[in-house]
């Protein structure tokens, strides 16, 4: 991944852990992904590994066995990954673990919980999951029926939740409820729940289309006692718990796709020069080269708007609308780029042992997941005052 296009945006050091990063997923990372994604399998092999070589510590404070990195750095580190890694659903169970566990633990977790769970988190000893989406409180967060009644030192969580990322193989969820409906949106808190406790139980495991390899379920609580100490933030707080982890998530999650797309760009131009039809090299014909050409745009306008995000989070500054904008325009231009890719390859591409049908499947969700194209507009609008 050298060469100007690749570097512009990153200073020496970014470069030099991308290149590990993309070292290390040839060397290290199982090619079996053909048959994983078919049995959605979820590689714990490879999370140890991973785990190894540090994906895991990368965003986290030293103080709990973290390296402390900016994010602009994880950012590169992530894009490495997307360019040499087939197993894009690993990678989607990576960013749920960081962006919606880890960081809420270390962000507004007390003195004790942060002890308590991020050293393990950081090791990959332990697996974090997000369950905040219900059956009919997806985007709209403010109409989550799950409720937190508080009894003493414990509180008392009864509802469900659904497209619960890595909920089969977690050990740890930051999760949500209301302590009071009508309280509307100043309801909502945020607790950590451990895998144990009694009264949380899985609910049937979830297919789906694409990331067949990164495991989801329904999670549901039913008595679930989860003591006052595990609170995430204030009572009635939680919404600022989750639009902060969302804020992380809806940019930095699709980093891996920079690297996918530029793997994609190298792949095209190489299939355009050398595969003939009609006596001459594909690429002469201007249709072919054209959607090459676009893939090479979106790629290049793409990638300073995640650095963006990582240089205002690195800074302490607000970038949710940053954020949304990042999230829409690069997953909405990654599902592009795929079926550019798949068409520029013919039947070809529509076989499975290309992996290219597999990387479509996997971009779809990449519109939907940190709130759909759609509420990336809403939240844009929102910071316009419209």
């Amino acid at each position: 991944m050298t060469g100007s296009q690749s570097r512009h945006l990153l200073v020496e050091e970014q470069h030099r852990l991308q290149e590990a990063a993309i070292a290390f997923a040839r060397a290290e990372l199982p090619d079996d992904i053909v048959r994983r994604d078919r049995d959605e399998e979820f590689s714990r092999a490879a999370w140890n590994k991973l785990a190894e070589f540090g994906i895991f510590s990368m965003p986290l404070a030293a103080e709990y066995g973290g390296l402390g990195l900016k994010l602009t750095d994880v950012i590169a580190v992530m894009e490495g990954l997307g360019y040499a890694m087939g197993d894009h659903g690993l990678l989607f169970s990576i960013h749920a673990h960081l962006w919606t566990n880890s960081l809420p633990i270390q962000t507004f977790g007390t003195r004790q919980q942060q002890e308590r769970y991020l050293p393990r988190l950081a090791s990959g000893e332990w697996i974090g999951a997000n369950a905040a989406s219900e059956p009919n409180a997806g985007s709209d967060i403010f109409a989550m029926r799950t409720r937190a009644e508080r009894r003493g030192d414990v509180y008392v969580l009864n509802g469900s939740k659904t497209f619960v990322t890595n909920a089969p193989v977690a050990d740890v969820f930051v999760s949500y409820a209301t302590v009071d409906p009508a309280l509307g949106s100043m309801g909502i808190t945020a607790f950590i729940v451990d895998r144990n406790t009694p009264g949380l139980k899985l609910g049937k495991k979830l297919e789906k289309m694409g990331l067949r390899t990164s495991p989801m379920s329904e999670v549901i609580f039913e008595d679930c006692e989860v003591p006052v100490s595990n609170r995430l933030g204030r009572e009635g707080r939680g919404v600022g718990v989750f639009e902060s982890s969302m804020e992380w998530e809806r940019g930095c999650i699709l980093a891996n796709y920079l690297g996918l797309m530029k793997r994609q760009l190298e792949r095209c131009v190489e299939h355009a020069r050398t595969r003939k039809q009609f006596g001459q090299p594909i690429g002469k014909f201007q249709s072919v080269a054209n959607r090459i050409v676009d893939i090479k745009v979106r790629l290049e306008t793409c990638r300073p708007l995640v650095y963006r995000l990582g240089e205002l989070k690195d800074n302490n500054k607000p970038a949710m609308m940053e954020a949304a904008i990042a999230n829409l325009y690069v997953s909405e231009a990654f599902v592009a780029t795929c079926m550019d890719t798949l068409q520029i390859h013919g039947g070809y591409g529509y076989m499975v042992e290309q992996g290219i049908e597999r990387e479509l499947r996997d971009a779809m969700a990449s519109t939907l997941y940190s709130g759909t194209s759609e509420i990336q507009r809403n939240v844009i609008a929102k910071c316009l005052h419209l």
